[in-house]
Protein backbone atom coordinates (compact mmCIF):
# COMPACT_ATOMS: atom_id res chain seq x y z
CA UNK A 1 0.00 0.00 0.00
CA UNK A 2 1.45 3.43 -0.75
CA UNK A 3 1.16 6.25 1.28
CA UNK A 4 0.19 9.73 -0.82
CA UNK A 5 2.50 12.15 -1.60
CA UNK A 6 2.07 15.52 -1.40
CA UNK A 7 4.47 18.10 -3.64
CA UNK A 8 4.72 21.58 -2.80
CA UNK A 9 6.02 23.81 -6.26
CA UNK A 10 7.28 27.05 -4.76
CA UNK A 11 9.63 29.58 -5.40
CA UNK A 12 12.57 31.10 -3.24
CA UNK A 13 11.01 34.84 -3.87
CA UNK A 14 7.70 34.26 -3.16
CA UNK A 15 5.96 35.51 0.07
CA UNK A 16 2.87 33.37 -0.23
CA UNK A 17 5.23 30.05 -0.38
CA UNK A 18 7.20 31.60 2.65
CA UNK A 19 3.91 31.05 4.59
CA UNK A 20 2.93 27.41 2.65
CA UNK A 21 6.24 26.17 4.77
CA UNK A 22 5.17 26.05 8.55
CA UNK A 23 1.89 25.08 7.37
CA UNK A 24 3.23 22.05 5.52
CA UNK A 25 6.04 21.23 8.58
CA UNK A 26 2.66 21.16 10.85
CA UNK A 27 1.54 18.51 8.54
CA UNK A 28 4.09 16.60 8.72
CA UNK A 29 4.37 16.31 12.11
CA UNK A 30 0.52 15.92 12.28
CA UNK A 31 0.64 12.90 9.87
CA UNK A 32 4.25 11.73 9.94
CA UNK A 33 4.97 8.97 7.97
CA UNK A 34 1.72 8.06 6.74
CA UNK A 35 2.19 10.57 4.38
CA UNK A 36 5.64 11.63 1.93
CA UNK A 37 6.14 15.36 1.63
CA UNK A 38 8.36 16.62 -0.98
CA UNK A 39 9.54 20.39 -2.37
CA UNK A 40 10.26 21.60 -6.31
CA UNK A 41 11.66 24.76 -6.73
CA UNK A 42 10.37 25.40 -9.96
CA UNK A 43 13.05 28.01 -10.75
CA UNK A 44 15.45 24.73 -10.84
CA UNK A 45 13.06 22.43 -11.96
CA UNK A 46 10.99 23.75 -14.72
CA UNK A 47 10.91 20.27 -16.26
CA UNK A 48 8.86 19.32 -13.28
CA UNK A 49 6.51 22.21 -13.03
CA UNK A 50 5.64 22.24 -16.96
CA UNK A 51 4.79 18.47 -16.17
CA UNK A 52 2.01 19.17 -13.79
CA UNK A 53 0.77 22.24 -15.57
CA UNK A 54 2.61 24.74 -12.51
CA UNK A 55 1.63 28.38 -13.11
CA UNK A 56 0.89 29.73 -9.66
CA UNK A 57 2.96 29.25 -7.14
CA UNK A 58 2.68 27.84 -3.95
CA UNK A 59 1.32 25.00 -5.70
CA UNK A 60 0.14 21.53 -3.68
CA UNK A 61 -0.31 18.38 -5.86
CA UNK A 62 -1.67 15.13 -3.78
CA UNK A 63 -0.95 12.21 -5.67
CA UNK A 64 -1.58 8.49 -4.59
CA UNK A 65 -0.29 5.52 -6.71
CA UNK A 66 1.08 7.89 -8.86
CA UNK A 67 -2.75 9.77 -9.58
CA UNK A 68 -2.71 13.35 -9.31
CA UNK A 69 -5.86 13.22 -6.82
CA UNK A 70 -5.85 16.80 -6.02
CA UNK A 71 -4.17 20.09 -7.81
CA UNK A 72 -4.30 23.45 -4.83
CA UNK A 73 -3.17 27.10 -5.96
CA UNK A 74 -2.26 29.09 -3.44
CA UNK A 75 -1.27 28.70 0.18
CA UNK A 76 -3.98 25.86 1.62
CA UNK A 77 -4.53 25.38 5.50
CA UNK A 78 -3.29 22.23 7.06
CA UNK A 79 -6.82 21.30 8.54
CA UNK A 80 -8.34 21.50 4.79
CA UNK A 81 -5.12 19.51 3.31
CA UNK A 82 -5.83 16.91 6.37
CA UNK A 83 -9.29 16.63 5.34
CA UNK A 84 -7.99 15.67 1.86
CA UNK A 85 -4.98 13.30 2.60
CA UNK A 86 -7.17 11.50 5.62
CA UNK A 87 -9.28 9.39 3.46
CA UNK A 88 -6.08 8.67 0.86
CA UNK A 89 -3.98 7.39 3.94
CA UNK A 90 -6.72 4.98 5.30
CA UNK A 91 -7.26 3.26 1.67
Amino acid sequence: MSKPVLTDFFATWCGPCKMQTPILEELGKKLGDAIEIRKVDVDQNMEAAMKYGIRVVPTLIIEKDGIVMQKLEGVTRADTLESILRPLIDE
